[in-house]
């Protein structure tokens, strides 16, 4: 996520109409200004360097090894912690090698401040480790600084189409809800919600059909984040706390794990009791931004990837798993031997 530019040019952009906002009155426009104001000065200035959460995880356990490249922004380095064992990083490879039962082997890509422009290179980083899945989380500085979603998506969509020509599954985390953040009020928070939404549901449109899948953060975190905000907000009030990046892993678990074709034969078929089923791409979009949770992925209908209306999704509320407890990374094995 961002820094201390954020609120002014969130500002800036709903003053001006950026990103499909509509155009406001220079009184409303002088009330954005001020919160703006009040907002920077409550998240501060974002400097040191995350944890780096890169390494094996469960060591004992049997192969073949699993390989996770996190690439995006500060949400996926995990900015505002002390220890690794608090990073998303070190709670996914924790969980991830306690479900498969398989040694897992993470490396982190994800710098503070990224945007989607940055995407490129945060891939080609990734690709010589040969990753089985890459997690993305990526889009708040986006929205932070006013790009366009057409132009967010269209760097996110190159990123997963090169992970995917390589042979890497690819777990997207969509944007989350800025108008949880307290240090940006109404109606600034206003912007920032409307914003983020909608880049999150043109993210979602643009990975299925780029053959990945996402997971909609918004409105799961946006509801946790605001009903316990000591708790899963950090001391900036702006990026997560521990808690908070464990509960964006466990949003993400599930689908990581049906990505690499680890879950059970019973939750592989969609189930209509839980509002799982497939639908048109743009619909499913809609419906993802609105419940929280929910994955996304391209699926066939009649042997069909796509109907009159577009690509179909198959649309999932994966069920979370128990709370793993995080481990600090070993070193003592090398990428290359994950191969084996």
């Amino acid at each position: 996520m961002g820094t201390t530019a954020p609120a002014k040019n969130l500002a800036a952009a709903a003053a001006f109409g950026g990103g499909g906002l509509s155009v406001l009155g220079g009184s409303l426009y002088g009330v954005l200004r001020v919160e703006a104001k009040l907002a920077r000065r409550a998240i501060g200035d974002a400097d040191g360097i995350p944890p780096d959460a890169t390494g094996w995880y469960g060591r004992s356990r049997p192969g073949p090894a699993a390989k996770i490249a996190l690439i995006g922004d500060s949400s996926a380095a995990g900015y505002g912690v002390d220890r690794v064992e608090e990073t998303p990083g070190a709670n996914l490879a924790s969980a991830l090698a306690e479900r498969a039962d398989r040694r897992v082997y993470f490396k982190s890509f994800a710098v503070v401040g990224a945007r989607s422009s940055d995407l490129a290179r945060q891939v080609e980083q990734a690709l010589p480790i040969e990753p089985d899945v890459a997690v993305i989380l990526i889009g708040a500085n986006d929205v932070t600084h006013t790009m366009l979603p057409s132009e967010s998506v269209r760097h996110l969509s190159a990123a997963v189409r090169r992970l995917r020509e390589a042979g890497t599954e690819v777990v997207v985390g969509t944007c989350p809800d800025l108008g949880t953040v307290r240090p940006i009020y109404p109606p600034l928070r206003q912007v920032a919600r409307s914003w983020s939404r909608r880049l999150a549901a043109a993210q979602a449109i643009a990975v299925v059909e780029a053959d990945g899948r996402t997971v909609s953060l918004a409105d799961m975190l946006g509801a946790e984040f605001a009903a316990a905000p000591a708790i899963l907000f950090g001391p900036d009030q702006f990026h997560p706390s521990a808690e908070g990046y464990a509960s964006v892993a466990a949003v993400l678990l599930p689908s990581i794990l049906a990505a690499l074709g680890l879950m059970t034969d019973e939750e592989a078929t969609p189930e209509a009791l839980r509002g799982e089923g497939v639908l048109p791409v743009a619909r499913a979009a809609v419906e993802a931004a609105r419940t929280p949770g929910t994955e996304l992925g391209g699926t066939e209908v009649a042997g069909a990837p796509r109907g009159v209306r577009g690509r179909w999704v198959e649309l999932r509320h994966r069920r979370r798993h128990p709370r793993t407890e995080p481990e600090a990374p070993h070193e003592s094995e090398t990428a290359e031997s994950a191969r084996r």
